[in-house]
């Protein structure tokens, strides 16, 4: 079955009041005095946060601005699969996937979907436009939840693959941040006739490093293996996620403020890691999650590819630009080992949700990049 049907959201008025309901009988932790983010997500942000949710956000107003884009469900290797499909107005548009990440949904590139698609409405150049395919990832918000084991990132990318062929596009780009880092590697490495480029807005691999190289690092490179070395610190979340998924999902899928903690403890506590997110939009993916009931299921994302993680995989040939916003890095010449990297920028402000914070940074980065391999 091939078809592709139109999609829009809507959302019953009955799950939005279970959820005002939930909010107003929380029952809240207790916290240390002054130990902050130490221990995990603050409380002081979860109740400002939630009571936002409760009594501020615009669930309605979100829902029409998501269904402003042209969105589809199909089904690919047995598994719903929701994308947004934008046209460009401009006939020589290439066409561009852009993956997200946890936890993310297709709602972080949102902002960016103008801008790629119609540069010329937007000050840019129309030679640089887009065709962009948002797809969600299996188990995440309207592709979800996952009915089966395997989806792994190699079979995401397979699903992207027959995605793009069955939309009709045979020579296309792509780009991925956090988990979406990930699959758009293996969407490349096995779609090399037709990817035409990659972008990407994280290094998805540690390098495998030969101890005696060490000794050679400047002092930027220094600064990422010690960035390396902190991440075990609020690395906690990943090695649950990857090992007792089932375990967490029922605290994800019961109480909104306990999903809402987990994923702010990611969202912002990383400080300049993830900079400045409006709680709106923050709360647009948390919602996702929440009314689509796939807080569980898109955990187990974690769990299907932690085997591989530690994999080093054949270098790519496919042109490679490599994009890093403010606390984040790489280092280029171990990237090089993986990757033909023809692009190779950093950027002062945003951070780990670039789309979210600085959409219009990462657009103009996409476009600089896919200029010279169009």
């Amino acid at each position: 079955m091939t078809q592709i049907e139109p999609f829009t959201i809507d959302i019953a008025q009955s799950e939005l009041d279970e959820l005002t309901a939930r909010l107003e009988h929380t029952r809240w932790p207790d916290e240390l005095p002054g130990v902050g983010w130490s221990y995990g997500t603050a409380l002081g942000y979860v109740r400002d946060l939630a009571g936002h949710w409760r009594d501020g956000f615009d669930w309605r107003a979100q829902e029409a601005r998501l269904n402003e884009l042209p969105q589809f469900t199909t089904r690919i290797d047995g598994q719903t699969i929701h994308f947004v499909h934008v046209r460009s107005p401009e006939p020589d548009a290439l066409p561009l996937i852009l993956t997200h990440g946890w936890p993310s949904t297709f709602a972080d590139f949102a902002a960016m979907v103008g801008p790629l698609t119609n540069p010329r409405a937007h000050g840019g150049d129309p030679a640089d436009a887009f065709d962009v395919v948002i797809p969600s990832v299996p188990g995440f918000a309207f592709s979800g939840p996952t009915t089966e084991t395997g989806w792994d990132c190699q079979r995401v990318a397979a699903a992207w693959a027959e995605l793009m062929r069955r939309l009709g596009y045979d020579r296309y780009g792509v780009q991925g941040s956090d988990f979406g880092a990930l699959v758009t590697p293996r969407l490349a490495r096995s779609q090399p006739d037709r990817v035409v480029g990659m972008h990407l807005n994280a290094v998805p691999t540690m390098p495998q490093v030969d101890p005696s190289e060490m000794d050679d690092l400047s002092a930027e490179e220094r600064e990422y293996f010690a960035g390396m070395d902190q991440w075990e610190e609020v690395s906690g979340y990943a090695v649950v996620q990857s090992t007792r998924p089932q375990t967490l999902a029922y605290a994800l899928s019961d109480s909104p403020v306990g999903q809402l903690a987990w994923y702010g403890d990611w969202y912002a506590a990383h400080g300049t890691k993830v900079g400045d997110l409006s709680p709106d939009r923050i709360l647009t993916n948390v919602s996702l999650f929440w009314f689509t009931r796939t807080g569980g299921s898109a955990i187990r994302l974690y769990k299907e590819s932690a085997a591989a993680w530690a994999e080093q995989p054949e270098r790519s040939e496919v042109p490679t630009g490599l994009t890093f916003f403010k606390g984040e890095n790489g280092v280029r010449r171990f990237a090089e080992r993986e990757y033909r990297v023809t692009h190779w920028t950093h950027h002062d402000a945003g951070g780990h949700f670039a789309a979210l914070e600085v959409p219009e940074l990462l657009a103009g980065d996409i476009r600089t990049f896919f200029r010279e391999v169009r």
